[in-house]
């Protein structure tokens, strides 16, 4: 998981450090925001100290109807320890009460000209993909017709060759060799590169290639969601492998289990155009048109009429 900072937010949404300069550096372990508009009044006792707090128009307008020693006392409890940052929207004045108190705290307090809702959304958006859940896998990434494909396999298996012919037949690389993936959401998984190889491709035998010089940008991206994992192993003749595809297996990946696929390796069989049309056919499958099961239903229906015919 990465560590976020009270720094990175206000760089990254450009904000203005009114008070608290020491505490800039505060870690931000939540993607949830609070609205402390409760806390405002006086009822500190559940106050959710370690979240974001954010204050806006209603915050800020009962807050000056209290008395001058009820304002002081409320930002010395909004000031916690624990309190990584407070930010207050629309551009508003900071209240001088709150300015004394996050310097004697070194709670950093950042203001935004951005309205409280649509700052709260692209905020927690920004946390959950920062603070997502992430882990390393040994593969390939690669969209294909807008299907994040994760190739998998026994290193020297033919990953990284069948992601560069799929390349050439234009579909894009994300990440060659380890694949960084972050739980962004429930059900949804997101791969991306390393910065240290983001755009590279190792090929045994000729070295590393940077695929965005040599084929331009069309023919990379920086992240995608991952949806089909498939599987690459050298051919095992006393192994059964699927002919149908009416069995679905599944791989997980923190708690999200994605459909998994398992190809057989063997000279002859061109893998690019196989995961190509796996991609095509995962798609489809996603729209409710599945190739094994109208097989299997009209195989059923031809038994059913010889069944019929005997008697």
């Amino acid at each position: 998981m990465a560590h976020v900072t009270t720094k990175d937010v206000k760089e990254k949404f450009n904000l203005t450090l009114i008070s608290g300069e020491e505490g800039i550096g505060r870690h931000i372990a939540l993607s949830d925001i609070s609205r402390p508009g409760i806390e405002m009044a006086g009822y500190f006792t559940h106050y959710p100290s370690n979240r974001i707090q954010l204050l806006g128009k209603t915050e800020i307008s009962f807050f000056q109807l209290l008395e001058r020693n009820e304002k002081e006392e409320r930002m010395k409890k909004l000031c916690a320890p624990d309190t990584p940052v407070i930010i207050v929207s629309h551009g508003m004045e900071v209240p001088e009460e709150l300015i004394e108190a996050s310097n004697q705290n070194s709670v950093p307090v950042l203001t935004t000209s951005m309205a409280t809702t649509r700052f709260s959304s692209m905020l927690t958006n920004f946390l959950e993909s920062m603070l997502a859940p992430t882990t390393a896998v040994h593969g390939v990434l690669v969209d294909i017709y807008g299907v994040g494909v994760l190739i998998t396999g026994k290193s020297g298996v033919g990953k990284s060759e069948t992601a560069l012919e799929l390349v050439k037949r234009g579909h894009r690389l994300v990440a060659d060799d380890c694949v960084e993936i972050r739980q962004e959401g429930e059900d949804t998984l997101v791969g991306s590169a390393p910065k240290l190889i983001e755009h590279l491709l190792e090929i045994r035998g000729l070295g590393i290639i940077d695929i965005m010089t040599m084929f331009g940008a069309s023919a990379i991206r920086t992240y995608k969601r991952i949806t089909l994992v498939i599987d690459l192993e050298l051919w095992d003749a006393e192994k059964t492998y699927e002919r149908l595809g009416l069995e679905e297996e599944k791989m997980e990946i923190f708690d999200t289990a994605i459909t998994k696929l398992t190809v057989p390796v063997r000279p002859g069989r061109n893998l690019a155009v196989i995961i190509e049309v796996a991609a095509m056919n995962h798609r489809l499958k996603r729209m409710g048109v599945n190739a094994a099961e109208d097989f299997a239903k009209r195989l059923d229906d031809v038994i059913s009429q010889n069944g019929e015919n005997e008697y």
